[in-house]
């Protein structure tokens, strides 16, 4: 059975930092790219990064480039999306997903989902 288990998530004070954490269990992550996703109170689901099965190349939406690292552990079958300098603005619940397609920031491009962590961000 293929299942994704994402933890990490909680309250955080702005500027503080979160590292959620999505391990995959009946299935290997190295074959897959791997898309991190939020979706706000009221909002469509926002491509956060993604990491593709290849060569390891990346990507960032604009909202987070240079506070947020998407990394893989192919041994632990985990990957992880270190969260810096977090802002009200983050908070979210936030989704892992695995796809066969490359590393887009496309919801429909990927086929197996965790349950969702959430992330919330307030003083």
């Amino acid at each position: 059975q293929l299942q994704f288990v994402e933890s990490g998530g909680g309250l955080v004070q702005p500027g503080g930092s979160l590292r959620l954490s999505c391990a995959a269990s009946g299935f290997t992550l190295d074959y897959y790219a791997i898309g991190w996703f939020r979706q706000a109170p009221g909002k469509e689901h926002e491509g956060v990064s993604c990491i593709s099965s290849s060569d390891g190349s990346t990507y960032y939406a604009d909202s987070v480039k240079g506070r947020f690292t998407i990394s893989r552990d192919n041994a632990k079958n985990t990957v992880y999306l270190q969260m810096n300098s977090l802002k009200p603005e983050d908070t979210a619940v936030y989704y892992c997903a695995a796809g066969e397609r490359g590393c887009v920031p496309d919801l429909y491009e990927y086929d197996y989902w965790g349950q969702g962590t959430q992330v919330t961000v307030s003083s």
